[in-house]
């Protein structure tokens, strides 16, 4: 028996199982812990947002107020940045319209400027070369003019033939453009070479100012966003004042009294954002039966484009992160301030 008994002892002492399965369950148990931690804690978050939610819909005047008044501070710079795209769309479609107008010497024959055409067309810094002979030239300007009459009455065609030089390269650069024209004025074959390229370095001058401009306004206004989410939020905390100190005295954390608030900034930020664009796809729906009939006059199919989903994220972007950022700061404030008597 004692033989037994000693035996089975060593067998138990050389058993190690039970403390793998003792680490097994150890691991499973934290791993538990961690999860229900991970659920708690989200389910907080959810119980904040939508608590902070009832108290905007338990004033529905008020939050509708501050909800159009930060709607409005975010759609004015987002509008200006739409027509500043949309503007810089239709600058950037004049920069492949640019040709100069080269006039070729009298003179000149038409398989000689036809053979200069493809020389031009063959430089590198030429995007495309349109000719028009002489007699094209007089046909268009017969059928533009209304002088039909007066046109067939001459003996000789007075017009020379016509080479339409369209540069390669961004129309901004100006000092590669004047190159190229005083390349092809100093040809032998060509009498007069134009190009007025002045009203379209103005236009990108003025965008650039504009672009400026609403920067510093983006600036203003979102600080202005801050401002009234802030106030807003500080008056809440001053009316839940009562509220917060015996919360305190419970033992409740700043971090758990301020995420109500912080929620309230983010629904402020975000119903705002949404309220921008409402405002600004109702501005471009007004717009753009006028902007399409200004552009059919000068036989363009140009439409205003609306704000594309990139856009609209950033916008959303912007309005929760002025609405938190606002609402963080005043609860940062006022919230530590407070402490029960």
């Amino acid at each position: 028996m004692k033989n037994r008994f000693i035996g089975k002892g060593k067998s138990e002492r050389r058993e190690k199982p039970r403390s793998r399965r003792g680490g097994a369950s150890r691991r499973r148990y934290f791993g538990e812990r961690i999860k229900d931690g991970g659920k708690v804690w989200l389910l907080q978050h959810m119980q904040a947002a939508v608590f902070s939610f009832g108290q905007l819909a338990r004033n529905p005047f008020g939050s509708i107020m501050t909800i159009a008044v930060i709607g409005i501070a975010l759609a004015l710079p987002a509008g200006f940045y739409l027509i500043l795209d949309n503007t810089q769309r239709v600058a950037s479609g004049f920069d492949t319209t640019l040709q100069i107008a080269t006039y070729l010497k009298l003179d000149t024959s038409a398989e000689r400027a036809a053979h200069l055409a493809a020389e031009l067309r063959a430089d590198e810094a030429i995007g495309a070369v349109e000719y028009i002979s002489r007699d094209e030239a007089l046909s268009e300007f017969r059928e533009r003019s209304g002088f039909s009459d007066a046109i067939d009455a001459l003996r000789d065609n007075p017009l020379p033939a016509l080479l339409l030089v369209q540069p390669a390269g961004n129309a901004r650069d100006t000092a590669a453009y004047n190159n190229l024209l005083k390349r092809l004025r100093g040809m032998p074959e060509v009498d007069q070479a134009d190009f007025d390229h002045q009203w379209l370095q103005r236009l990108q001058a003025i965008i650039e100012t504009v672009q400026r401009a609403v920067l510093v306004l983006s600036v203003v206004l979102g600080m202005a966003v801050l401002l009234i989410v802030g106030n807003t939020i500080r008056l809440g905390i001053f009316n839940r004042r009562a509220e917060i100190e015996i919360t305190k005295l419970f033992g409740a954390t700043d971090a758990f009294i301020q995420r109500p608030f912080l929620y309230t900034g983010f629904w402020y930020g975000l119903l705002g954002a949404i309220f921008a664009w409402l405002l600004i796809t109702a501005a471009v729906l007004f717009l753009r039966g006028p902007v399409q009939d200004l552009a059919s006059l000068y036989a363009s199919d140009y439409r205003l484009r609306a704000a594309s989903l990139l856009q609209l994220l950033a916008l959303f972007g912007c309005g929760v992160g002025l609405g938190l950022a606002g609402s963080w700061i005043a609860v940062q404030r006022h919230i530590k301030a407070i402490e029960p008597a």
